[in-house]
Order: structure tokens, then sequence, then C-alpha cells
């Protein structure tokens, strides 16, 4: 079977400990299961090395490329800032603290032909009480809100299809991105695959993605998509027009 074309994407910010680690299994992986590849790092106004270690990367190898946000735009804008420079159309994304692994990726690639995206939910959540108690009311929360039943919709390992982007028409700028993308494909009509995975702490630093201007700015996204999705213009057929 031909292997496919890939860009692979993740973002950084105060990740100096793990971006070039991240990198280089990126590399190992990719080299194996790609036609051709790429990967790109988007440092979002990181006030740490770790843009610095991403251009050293890129000077390194030449299928890295970096892409440097000017200050500190949110996870969501660097999540939408990899889709847009993405070059291939099958697109993996994951985050820079390397709690997920690059060779997961297989299982979602496994599936590719099947669905336009694969996302992926955490059978093992090695994390504080705090933290799994957070991300139970998040999916909860989002469930209700947008009447589904996806089991995780916070897992930052997806694997999309490029064709699918110019119609998603995605906003959020905040962790609440991953969320928007999964419910704006599925009611395009696109099918969603979900894979368990299991995850890593962070071995270094300290995770950003509890803190209350996060939690804020995904409540916030949440209900800007939400009021959007549901208004009665949303995506109407073509053959229909509301007053």
């Amino acid at each position: 079977m031909e292997k496919p074309e890939i860009s692979l994407f993740f973002p950084v910010y105060n990740d100096e400990s793990t971006v070039r680690q991240v990198t280089e299994k990126a590399i190992a992986f990719l080299s194996g299961e790609s036609s051709r590849y790429e990967i790109l790092i988007i440092d979002d106004g990181s006030p740490d090395r770790s843009g610095a270690i991403a251009d050293q990367l890129a000077e390194e190898y030449n299928r890295v490329r970096v892409i440097h946000h000017p200050r500190n735009l949110g996870y969501g804008a660097a999540v939408r800032t990899g889709l847009r420079n993405s070059r291939y159309e099958l697109i993996c994304f994951t985050d820079g603290d390397d709690e997920y692994d690059i060779y997961d990726f297989c299982k979602l690639i496994r599936l590719a032909d099947y669905y336009e995206l694969i996302i992926t939910f955490r059978y093992m959540k090695l994390y504080s009480s705090f933290r799994q108690v957070l991300s139970w009311c998040y999916n909860c929360m989002f469930r209700w809100l947008f009447n589904t039943r996806y089991r995780d919709i916070s897992t930052g390992l997806r694997v999309i299809r490029r064709s699918l982007l110019s119609e998603l028409d995605l906003e959020s700028t905040s962790p609440f991105i991953g969320a928007e993308i999964t419910v704006k494909v599925m009611l395009k009509g696109y099918r969603v695959g979900e894979v368990g995975i299991q995850t890593f702490p962070r071995r270094f630093g300290k995770s950003t993605s509890t803190t209350w201007a996060n939690i804020s700015g995904t409540i916030l996204d949440m209900l800007s998509v939400h009021r959007a999705v549901f208004s009665r213009h949303y995506d109407l057929p073509k053959s229909r027009v509301r007053e």
C-alpha cells in the first residue's frame, strides 16, 4: 500500500525541554510512515528558548519549518496557523510537551481511508484529580451543549484531511479549537473516528491547560461556537433562505 504524504505540526509555549525530543521523534516516525513529509513547529510567542531551539532544528533538518507568532495568541490560534500552513493532504497535529506519543499516530493513520477526521480519547488519565474532574466536567458540558457523544473532546492528538479546512471557518483561539473542529466536521456530514490512547504527563515545566486564562477562554469560545452553529442561518442548504 502506498504511504501517504503527511504534514505534522505542534505548537510550543514554554516547551524548551521537549521541543527537540518531539521533533526528532516525529522525524523518526514520519521517515518510516510517509512517502513525503514536513514538520511545522508553531512558536506561539513563547517566552523561553522554545523558538530558538525550533530554529536550530530547522537548520539541522530540511523537513522542519518554524512559524513564529510575534506574541502569544493562544493555543487555538497556533493550531489554526499550523492547519493553514500545512502543505500535504493528511495533517497530523499534537502538543509540544510530549504528553502524547508521536507513535500513536500509527493507529490514526491506519484509519485515514475511512474517516476525514480522527480524534482520540484517553483511556488512561495519569493526571491530578483536579485535572481529571475538570476534564470530566468539560466533556459533559460539551456533549450536552452540542448534542454529541464523543468521549474525550479535548485530547490533543488528531488527524484531519486538508481538503476539509476551507469549509470549517474556524474561530477559536483557546484550547476549544479541537472541539470546534470536531463539531464543525460532524455538522458538515463528514465521518469522525475515535481511537483510544494513553497519555504520559509532562516531565518538565507546568501545563498551561488548566490556567484560569485558558479555562475562561475555552468557555467563551464554546459559547461563541454554540451560538454560531445553533443559529437560524448556519450552513443552510443552498435551496433554503431564512428571512
